[in-house]
């Protein structure tokens, strides 16, 4: 049985009752249209595009994720959102992606690539997750899910990780930064890991000021399958289908003939 998603390209703000509110109706909007899995952005709790950190901070059981918990189990569904947490040290944060259900929180992944690239320093602000953790992998209606966050993406062996704990699909949250070639990049690293990975791939970016790229979902093949182009809210809805994935793997053995593993590193 296929699984439906949707990637909901939310323009979130410093107004963190605002960017909940439009959270919550966004995810309303996709279960009307059958949605069983929905993915909003990476900083879809609270964004500024001159950089968010410590003071956009929520805890982890805070308005934003119990907002999520509420319209997840109102709707029977699983939503994966960013949001940022308060780090164990002083004046940083964790950037966090929350995978919620009609039972609760069902784990979470901090970033591990933090975007320290383009003239921007993430790390500054934000402590990078632990690469030897596990990856975060959800199960939703017998899919696998797989979750890595905006400048992940650039990191191919971030993608193999989840594929190696399982994933067919693999989703990408992200503010991503904008400037020459930048939605090329998107789209082109997309495709990339979709066909280097024989899995779906479902990339949700922040849309508004200081950010590029369009909600992109690509089968195994890397056909595109669906792409909100444009700007202001905007969502991609499509079907996961295992019965592809498993064809898909079939014709293309690439993940059997591999002659490399991925190892975390320090």
């Amino acid at each position: 049985m296929s699984l439906r998603v949707a990637g909901l390209a939310l323009r979130s703000t410093l107004d963190a009752d605002a960017n909940r509110a439009a959270a919550v109706r966004a995810v309303h909007e996709a279960a009307d249209d059958g949605a069983r899995l929905v993915v909003l952005p990476e900083y879809a709790a609270c964004f500024d595009p001159r950089g968010v950190g410590p003071a956009q901070a929520e805890a982890p059981d805070g308005p934003f994720v119990q907002a999520l918990a509420e319209v997840a189990a109102a709707r029977s569904l699983v939503v994966l959102a960013g949001t940022v947490v308060a780090a164990e040290v002083p004046d940083r944060a964790v950037n966090l992606v929350v995978a919620v259900g009609p039972q609760g929180l069902l784990g979470s992944y901090r970033k591990v690539h933090l975007y320290d690239a383009f003239g921007q320093r993430e790390s500054d602000r934000f402590v990078g997750g632990d690469p030897t953790v596990a990856p975060l992998v959800v199960p939703v209606d017998g899919i696998a899910v797989g979750v890595i966050t905006c400048y992940d993406l650039r990191f191919p062996e971030a993608a193999r990780r989840l594929i190696d704990a399982g994933a067919g699909l693999i989703v990408v949250p992200a503010a991503w930064a904008a400037g020459e070639g930048k939605a090329d990049h998107w789209r082109t690293l997309l495709r990339a890991r979709a066909i280097e990975n024989t899995a779906y791939v479902l990339g949700v970016p922040m849309d508004g000021p200081g950010v590029t790229g369009d909600p992109i979902l690509v089968d195994p093949a890397g056909r595109v399958l669906g792409e909100a182009l444009g700007r202001g809210q905007r969502s991609v809805l499509g079907d996961v289908d295992p019965a592809v994935l498993a064809a898909v793997r079939a014709a293309n053995p690439s993940l059997v003939n591999r002659r490399y593993r991925t190892v975390p590193r320090d």
